[in-house]
């Protein structure tokens, strides 16, 4: 691969992953419930993790570098969904969460 193109790719998966981790940012500072703001911060900013380390594991293409973003980007697939469904659930069982935006309430009656 030549040195040219390599840069562009490289430049196209930093700013793709700037622009999302920046989006994550944003909808959690901007969105204004906290059903929205842990949408927010979960998805866009797994996909920047995702190009940023693709972008890593290019420029240093050793089995070490590609092992170790490949396990980046597994841990953190599986931890920020967990995580955020839990800071989910503790809103809603304190009371945090705004009923009238939910179309179904899959969780029933709140406790009292």
């Amino acid at each position: 691969m030549s040195d040219e193109l390599r840069d562009v790719i490289s430049a196209v998966l930093v700013l793709a992953g700037a622009v999302m981790c920046f989006a994550a940012g944003v909808g959690v500072i901007r969105f204004p419930d906290v059903l929205s703001r842990l949408h927010a911060a979960t998805k866009p900013q797994i996909f920047g993790l995702m190009a940023i380390t693709a972008d890593v594991a290019l420029n240093n293409f050793t089995v070490g570098t590609v092992t170790l973003a490949i396990a980046i980007v597994v841990f953190q697939a599986l931890t920020a969904p967990v995580a955020a469904h839990m800071v989910g659930r503790a809103a809603y069982d304190t009371r945090h969460v705004r009923v009238d935006v939910l179309i179904i309430d899959e969780l029933g009656t709140r406790p009292d």
